[in-house]
């Protein structure tokens, strides 16, 4: 699934919305340390009071949220598992009685609980809807009536949240005009913050893809991987944030440990053309980059020396695979921070190459060039050049 596909499904998460059918939710309460099943029931979604369903809406909504690669993972299920979540979930798909598809979704609730201890209450929450996406749009002019032609899916969510114990507080009763403790003390759903999740089938261009899932973890960069391999039966993953460190390493391993601006500017902005080039091509797939693509972006880069044996070589020690590939989007970070006891600078890393590191009269000096006047507090700096010192002596480059 791409970002597209997944802000698709995320936007029909609204109220009587035709393209988005909630038929059931299933909720399920669980205790903590003891991983107890308390409570669970099921209900058509449309008996909920209508606050309640926006309150799930919002949930559902916020589970789906965040970037690929970072909180949203699109994993590929392992072969050959026996008895596997993503059996259970395509049966699930195409099971009619509610009984036996609480059954299925109550096996998935023990392999969660199975090897995590929550200290606080949790409720897991399951719907099972029909996603309806317009593939063509009926031709207003053509006396056939009807509307327009859509595809329909079947599609399983789930979200885990903890549940928050309520705090003692003093109210003011207006009947009796009186202050007093709060009585109601019921466990609250925390909807707002959704622990982890997931949506099966994954979906490509509107086409439901069985043999993947969408995984959501609840913090960035964070997935929690012994619910990717135990609970879900998926292969592993690499987050964005493994894909750019490894790739900064293999790097340090070709160049060395010191580069000029230009060159890491210039490495991120043809990484940068190579993304741009996949998107217009309109590939179903993310751009990848292998060690070849490695090497020709350093030639183009400026970087001397630089060969496939020696390429290989350090993708062979930093990934421990010279054949892995990167996702291209992921190495090119929106910002980049330089950090000195003076200041600090945020640039993207296209400007990067307007910033050069130099010595100046035997100290180290950050030369940021720019096409402006530079005003602080108003008023215009004066400028001065490298031989202007006031006191008679000379400084140059």
């Amino acid at each position: 699934m791409n970002k597209k596909d997944i802000a698709n499904i995320r936007k029909q998460f609204k109220l009587n919305n035709q393209y988005l059918n909630i038929k059931e939710i299933f909720n399920v309460y669980v205790k903590k340390e003891s991983n107890e099943i308390y409570h669970h029931i099921c209900q058509p979604f449309e008996l909920l009071e209508q606050e309640a369903q926006e309150l799930f809406l919002d949930n559902f909504k916020k589970t789906l949220a965040g970037q690929l690669d970072t909180k949203l993972f699109e994993l590929k299920f392992q072969h050959g598992v026996e008895n596997s979540t993503r059996d259970l979930l395509y049966d699930g798909l195409q099971i009619e009685d509610t009984e036996d598809w609480i059954e299925q979704m109550l096996q998935i609730v023990e392999r969660m609980y199975a090897h995590k201890v929550y200290e606080f209450d949790t409720v897991v929450t399951f719907i099972r809807a029909e996603y309806r996406k317009p593939t063509r749009k009926r031709d207003p002019e053509s006396e056939v009536g009807g509307s327009d032609e859509v595809y329909f899916s079947p599609l399983i969510l789930c979200t885990l949240n903890k549940i928050d114990q309520p705090k003692k507080t003093l109210v003011f009763d207006y009947i009796e005009r009186t202050f007093k403790s709060n009585t109601e003390l019921d466990p609250v759903i925390n909807l707002t913050a959704p622990l982890t999740g997931f949506l099966f089938p994954a979906f490509t261009d509107n086409a439901a893809d069985v043999n993947h899932i969408l995984y959501a973890s609840g913090k960035a960069n964070e997935p929690s991987y012994t619910f990717i391999a135990d609970v879900l039966n998926c292969e592993d993953i690499m987050t964005a944030e493994d894909d750019k460190i490894g790739f900064e390493m293999i790097l340090k391993n070709v160049i060395g440990e010191k580069v000029e601006s230009e060159v890491i500017s210039n490495v991120y902005e043809e990484i940068d053309r190579f993304v741009q080039e996949k998107e217009e091509e309109e590939e179903s797939e993310p751009p990848m980059i292998n060690y070849q693509d490695v090497e020709r972006i350093l030639k183009v880069s400026g970087v001397e020396n630089v060969d496939t044996e020696k390429v290989e070589h350090a993708f062979k020690s930093v990934i421990d695979d010279e054949r892995h590939e990167f996702k291209a989007i992921n190495l090119v970070p929106k910002s980049i921070k330089i950090n000195t006891k003076v200041a600090d600078l945020k640039l993207s890393p296209k400007e990067l190459k307007y910033v050069k590191y130099i010595m100046y009269q035997g100290k180290r000096c950050l030369l940021l060039e720019i096409d402006e006047d530079v005003v602080v507090e108003g008023l215009t700096l004066e400028t001065k050049n490298p031989g202007d010192q006031g006191d008679g002596s000379t400084g140059s480059f």
